[in-house]
C-alpha cells in the first residue's frame, strides 16, 4: 500500500476516537456480549484445516482486464460489473475455501477503487458469480445507500478494517479494526448502512457499533506486535461489521504472523472495552430518506460507428456519489468515458448516492 490509507483522514474508519464519549449503556452491552470473552485473532500464518487464516486481498494495476459479475443473491443491492477481478484472485479460505464467506477483495492502485465480493466463485470464461459486490472510491468518503448490504453484513467495506502484517511491522495501525459479534439487532450506526438482525434484545449490537479498549488497560506485558494492535484499539477502536463469533478481530493471512503470539490477545477480555456513544442509531422507523441522483442526460457521440471506432459517452448528473458504466467501463469518475464497441451495444449509467441508485441507457449502433 506504500503508506496509503483508504478514504480521507476524516473518514470514520480513520477517526481517532481515543477521547470519544462512552455510551450510557456500555456496561450492560458488554455484559450482554459476555465480559469474560477474550479477543480472538481471526487471521494468522499458515493454514487451519487446510485453509489460509484471514481475509486476503489482491492489488491490481489499471491494465487489469475487467470481469463480468453474475449476482446470485443481492444483485438489487450491488454495484454492477465489470470489475477488475483477476481469474486467480485469492478467495477467503484458499486453497480450500469451501462454502464459507468466500470474500474476494481487489484494490485497483492506479485508479484508487476498492472492489469487494462475497460468496465468490470464478467461471471458466473469466466472469465471477457472487452473492453481492460493492465498489468503493478510496479518495472520498462516500456513503453506501442506506439499507444496502455489501460483501459485509453491515454494508461496510472490509479492507479498511483489516489488520495487515506490514502495518504491525511498521509499528502503527491508523484505522479502526473490523470485528464480529454473535448477536445483533435490526439497526445500524454510520458508517454502516445495513443490518442483519438475529436478536431482538435492545442490548444486542447494531451494525457499526464501535468499541474502544480502555486507556487504563495495561498492554506493557504484550509483545511489540500485539502492543501495536492493542494501541490501535485504544486510538481507533473496533467496528462491528458482521454476525459471527464474538470478539473475533479480522486481518490478512501472512506467513510472517506468529500464531502463538496472536493467541495471547485472548487474554484481553470484552470487559476491557467501552462501547462508544451510539448516535445516530438507524432502525426501520428512522432510516434517512432523500433524493436519489438525477440524470439529466446520458449520450453517445457519435451514436453510429464502424466496429472498433472510439465513442465518447457523456452524462450530466446531479447529487451522485459515484458512477458505474456497464458494459466495458466499470467504476469511473468525471462525466465522460470512452468505449470502442465491436457490435451494437446498449450502455447503462448507474449513478448512486446514500439514498439510492438511478440508471439511464444509451445505444451505440455499429454498422
Amino acid at each position: 500500500m506504500n503508506g496509503f490509507r483508504p478514504f480521507t483522514n476524516a473518514n470514520l474508519w480513520n477517526k481517532d476516537i481515543s477521547a470519544a464519549a462512552v455510551d450510557p449503556n456500555s456496561s450492560a452491552i458488554i455484559g450482554f456480549i459476555g465480559g469474560s470473552i477474550g479477543l480472538h485473532a481471526d487471521f494468522g500464518g499458515g493454514q487451519y484445516q487446510g485453509s489460509n487464516i484471514g481475509i486476503p486481498y489482491v492489488v491490481v494495476s489499471g491494465t487489469q482486464a475487467l470481469a463480468n459479475i453474475n449476482f446470485t443473491a443481492y444483485g438489487d443491492e450491488s454495484d454492477p460489473g465489470p470489475m477488475p477481478v483477476p481469474a486467480n484472485a485469492p478467495i477467503e479460505g484458499d486453497p480450500n475455501p469451501g462454502t464459507g464467506d468466500r470474500h474476494v477483495l481487489v484494490i485497483d492502485n492506479a485508479n484508487c477503487f476498492l472492489y469487494e465480493m462475497d460468496a465468490s466463485y470464478p467461471n471458466n470464461d473469466g466472469s465471477w458469480n457472487a452473492d453481492s459486490a460493492a465498489v468503493w472510491d478510496l479518495t472520498v468518503d462516500g456513503q453506501r445507500p442506506y439499507t444496502w448490504t455489501s460483501a459485509d453484513a453491515a454494508g461496510l467495506p472490509i479492507f479498511p478494517g483489516l489488520i495487515r502484517y506490514d502495518e504491525v511491522a511498521a509499528g502503527k495501525i491508523q484505522h479502526a479494526i473490523r470485528f464480529t459479534l454473535q448477536r445483533s439487532q435490526a439497526a445500524f450506526i454510520p458508517p454502516a448502512s445495513h443490518w442483519a438482525a438475529n436478536n431482538s434484545n435492545s442490548l444486542a449490537a447494531p451494525m457499526g457499533m464501535r468499541m474502544r479498549l480502555k486507556a487504563s488497560f495495561d498492554i506493557s506485558g504484550y509483545s511489540a506486535a500485539n502492543q501495536v494492535i492493542l494501541t490501535a484499539m485504544k486510538n481507533y477502536g473496533l467496528i462491528m461489521a458482521d454476525n459471527g463469533s464474538s470478539m473475533y478481530i479480522s486481518g490478512t493471512p501472512d506467513s510472517r504472523w506468529d500464531n502463538n503470539d496472536l493467541h495471547n490477545l485472548g487474554q484481553v477480555p470484552a470487559s476491557a472495552f467501552d462501547v462508544l456513544q451510539m448516535s445516530p442509531v438507524y432502525t426501520a422507523a428512522n432510516v434517512p430518506q432523500g433524493a436519489a441522483p438525477s440524470i439529466a442526460s446520458f449520450t453517445a457521440t457519435p451514436g453510429s460507428v464502424a466496429a472498433g471506432t472510439s465513442v465518447t459517452l457523456s452524462w450530466s448528473v446531479s447529487n451522485a456519489g459515484y458512477f458505474v458504466v456497464s458494459p466495458g467501463v466499470g467504476a469511473v469518475r468525471g462525466t465522460t468515458a470512452t468505449v470502442s464497441p465491436t457490435q451494437t451495444t446498449t450502455y447503462t449509467l448507474y449513478a448512486t448516492n446514500q439514498y439510492g441508485q438511478t440508471t439511464s441507457t444509451t445505444t451505440v449502433s455499429v454498422h
